[in-house]
């Protein structure tokens, strides 16, 4: 019996430890992030990655932190390469949990990554499939907030482009706003992001 409660001590010590290691690591590469090391924290996440295979979250912030940084530069070799590293880490992601309503946010994400950066090559091709990941990602998760603003985000875009009413998609942003102010992240790691950008874009639609 002593046997058997000092390998179940071992073990949960054990769990502790790694759970440790996990949070602290996260938190690590999460404050290289804060401080604009994008290359650094990325490389943190991916470690974590590797040892962590049963998460999804340090792959799926690989490919946030990625595609976030392809959004601020123009060099088209820098936005290729940021922008297939994070489709590579989602990827690994995708074929374990393609139900994932955050996966697919963030898959249709990189995909408006390389619409931004030439829209005339990619625009006609990726838009489709940027609004097919919102469309999934709604149907698994009809008040995620990121799918709801990203999908009115995006398609203000296009409003601008063609010069049609952007209204409605401005009410979907009001409406991601509110959905933001009642979104509980089902762990401390689990994404939160979008509301600052919601409400830049509600600003815009407000001018």
């Amino acid at each position: 019996m002593k046997k058997i409660i000092l390998l179940a001590i071992v073990l949960i010590s054990g769990v502790m430890q790694a759970q440790g290691k996990f949070e602290e690591g996260m938190n690590k590469a999460f404050a290289l992030w804060k401080e604009g090391k994008s290359a650094e924290a990325s490389a943190m996440f991916e470690r974590i990655a590797a040892a962590e295979k049963g998460s999804w979250l340090p792959n799926y912030y690989v490919a946030l932190v990625n595609t976030t940084t392809s959004f601020m530069t123009k060099d088209k070799e820098q936005v290729s390469a940021l922008l297939t590293k994070a489709q590579d880490a989602l990827d690994v992601e995708m074929v374990k949990d393609p139900n994932n309503a955050e996966i697919l946010v963030m898959q249709a994400l990189i995909y408006t990554g390389w619409v931004a950066f030439d829209p005339m090559t990619n625009g006609m091709k990726l838009s489709p499939k940027v609004m097919e990941m919102y469309g999934k990602a709604l149907a698994i998760a009809p008040e995620n907030p990121r799918a709801v603003y990203g999908k009115a985000e995006y398609e203000i875009g296009g409003a601008k482009f063609f010069g049609t009413d952007i209204k409605p998609m401005c009410a979907e942003v009001d409406r991601a706003i509110e959905l933001f102010a009642k979104f509980k992240p089902e762990t401390p790691f689990s994404p939160k992001w979008g509301l600052e950008r919601a409400l830049e874009v509600q600003k815009e639609c407000k001018k």
